[in-house]
């Protein structure tokens, strides 16, 4: 059921609230990086912004291009990095086959730097990943 609030907003759920508020803290109380996926044209040539903004707690973002470095070695997707404003970057995704998936590892690059410090914010990118769970069967007998 929708409940709405006094001012005709949707009332956003517990479960939704907690984590907003949870996301919000992290971004201002430790060492936090959120990213956020958008299209920017979904028909050939194809491109993709990822938008990266620091938290407050950060006094060096030297990091971005030493992840982005790294990543920028061993992709095949055409991409660019540009800083913003401070604490905050953008990376061009240009187009190329192995785009989802160079942006998927680039993500898990800075969550791996980061030792798992990252909010992920799928934005109007539909790409869903392997989404499949471990089971013990499906490996072992």
């Amino acid at each position: 059921m929708i409940e709405f609030n006094p001012d005709g907003s949707i009332k956003l759920p517990d479960k939704i609230l907690k984590q907003k508020r949870g996301n919000e803290f992290r971004m201002k109380n430790g060492l936090c990086v959120t990213i956020k996926k958008e299209v920017v044209n979904d028909r050939s040539p194809k491109k993709c912004i990822l938008s990266v903004k620091l938290s407050e707690k950060f006094t060096d973002d030297s990091f971005v291009t030493k992840v982005y470095s790294q990543f920028m070695n061993a992709s095949e997707v055409p991409s660019k990095l540009s800083k913003k404003d401070k604490g905050e970057f953008e990376v061009e995704v240009g187009t190329c086959f192995s785009r989802c998936k160079d942006c998927t590892k680039l993500v898990n690059n800075f969550r791996e730097f980061l030792d798992g410090n990252v909010i992920e914010i799928q934005g109007s990118c539909s790409f869903k990943g392997q989404g499949r769970v471990f089971c013990y069967e499906d490996h072992f007998e």
